[in-house]
């Protein structure tokens, strides 16, 4: 229908109506006709959302309110609704392997040539050294002009936690290849290894496309099972605002106000560099590949929140990867660029290392008459960069390479006290490096798939819109086409 001249004002509402009533007749009908497991409710579509039934973000938004009210003016409720988070962790947990396992094999095995799955991995590879990279001299830059370290006293306020981390160690290369390849794809499915998830399901991808026709009832059960995981982390979701706000009101709860007065200069030193990351790096990378920005930002918008507030990126990996794949990325770089990421492009946590390590050098100096020029500063930088590829699976694995580095440039003690200081804010710098780790992700997906020349562009101009719900429930997603139903204004 041709949209009349906005002059007349009645009759444009009134083309507008019909269109989306049209439109809301015509998914119910392909709804009874092709998938009688659910009906999407559109009814929306045709006037603005009503104020009681907010969106999810604003729903993520609202928890993290009151979590942060809770935690403040009663810490100890804060501490007794921590299960919540638990809770909600849990569940994102078990549906990552299944969801990583089946996306990958569908993706691949579907795709029919192999040999692009090799390429795309030499491409992931390239861009997260090179973004990883440059994350670590914009957290060296930020730290050496705002010195945050100076005048604070080394005291270590978790000493016990710092010796229960230094008994671990950080990979080696030769572990991290041993590491990839499972002896048992249940015990990672068990476990929640996303990198030795991610090798098998390319092997396994590999071989269901080798053998053909009897392959094809495996591809099948693995599109279904796809399609369930995603079905199951829409659900999920809906209690995500609560898992959000219990979070916040265990990190207020626990950490207080106290503690941004006597470390707020760190704290601000790390922030900022954050975001001239996202605005400097994330904005030029956008613009290079000709990311629609706009529906980026809405499509990362609920992931990245609960990444933050949750302090978790992996908690936020299920709703991240449904959201790039209904934004136009192929189910296999999706499948495979974003759990890979987690290993090795993770951002935030390059600029975590850069801005604590120079702190504490800078705080050890008084102490220790021992100054850390430039070259020395990019010695670490260079160690970081190499074992930072270990962090995968490891808890606490930032503050264990932090460690293991400084232990070796620091006298005995030194390190551990500084680290003992970190660990004292570093809930509320997790929350930041979780949220930059997701978005950097999301965001090489994007790269990858641009890069490789299947980025659909007509996917992304329709996301979140009626539109978007129609072209999903002709290809039979009906998970995608509640989302994009559940979304449109």
């Amino acid at each position: 229908m041709d949209r009349p001249l906005r002059g007349d004002s009645k009759h444009y509402a009134r083309a507008r109506y019909l269109s989306h009533r049209a439109t809301e007749r015509s998914i119910h009908l392909m709804l009874s006709a092709n998938a009688r497991v659910g009906m999407i409710s559109v009814a929306s579509t045709t006037s603005r959302r009503p104020w009681y039934r907010p969106s999810l973000t604003l729903q993520i938004l609202i928890g993290l309110v009151l979590g942060v009210m809770v935690g403040w003016l009663r810490p100890e409720w804060g501490n007794n609704v921590y299960f919540l988070r638990d809770i909600f962790l849990n569940l994102i947990k078990s549906i990552i392997g299944p969801l990583v396992f089946s996306t990958l094999v569908v993706g691949i095995a579907g795709g029919g040539d192999l040999r692009k799955v090799g390429r795309m991995g030499v491409k992931a590879l390239v861009y997260f050294e090179a973004v990883t990279t440059v994350a670590l001299f914009i957290g060296l830059a930020v730290v050496n002009y705002t010195k945050p370290g100076i005048g604070v006293p080394l005291i270590a306020s978790q000493g016990d936690i710092v010796q229960k981390i230094d008994q671990n160690h950080p990979l080696t290369l030769a572990d991290i290849l041993v590491h990839v390849f499972p002896s048992s794809v249940f015990d990672s499915l068990v476990r929640g290894d996303i990198l030795q998830i991610v090798a098998f399901a390319v092997l396994f991808a590999m071989a269901v496309s080798a053998v053909g026709e009897k392959g094809k009832p495996i591809l099948r059960a693995m599109e279904s099972l796809s399609q369930v995981m995603f079905k199951l982390t829409n659900y999920v979701m809906k209690f995500a605002p609560i898992g959000v706000g219990a979070a916040m009101a265990h990190t207020i709860g626990t950490q207080g106000p106290g503690v941004l007065a006597s470390l707020g200069n760190l704290i601000f030193t790390y922030y900022v560099a954050l975001i001239i990351f996202i605005v400097l790096v994330f904005g030029v990378v956008i613009l290079i590949t000709r990311v629609p920005i706009r529906q980026f930002v809405r499509a990362v918008r609920e992931p990245a929140a609960i990444a933050f507030a949750t302090t978790s990126s992996e908690s936020a990996m299920p709703r991240a990867m449904e959201a790039m794949e209904r934004l136009g990325v192929p189910k296999r770089i999706v499948g495979f660029v974003m759990p890979t990421g987690y290993s090795f492009n993770l951002d935030g946590s390059m600029i975590f290392l850069a801005v604590t390590s120079v702190f504490i050098v800078q705080a050890a100096e008084a102490s220790t008459g021992q100054h850390f020029g430039f070259g020395q500063q990019l010695t670490m930088m260079l160690t970081f960069m190499v074992t930072s590829k270990g962090l995968a699976g490891v808890p606490r694995a930032s503050i264990l390479v932090l460690l293991a580095t400084l232990t070796n440039l620091l006298p005995t003690g030194i390190a551990a006290n500084g680290v003992g200081i970190v660990l004292g804010i570093d809930a509320i710098m997790d929350m930041g490096r979780s949220c930059v780790n997701l978005i950097g992700n999301a965001l090489a997906t994007v790269v990858i798939a641009r890069w490789e020349g299947e980025f659909d562009d007509n996917r992304a101009r329709v996301f979140g819109s009626l539109q978007e719900a129609e072209l999903d429930l002709q290809s039979g997603n009906i998970a995608f086409a509640e989302e994009a139903a559940r979304e449109a204004d």
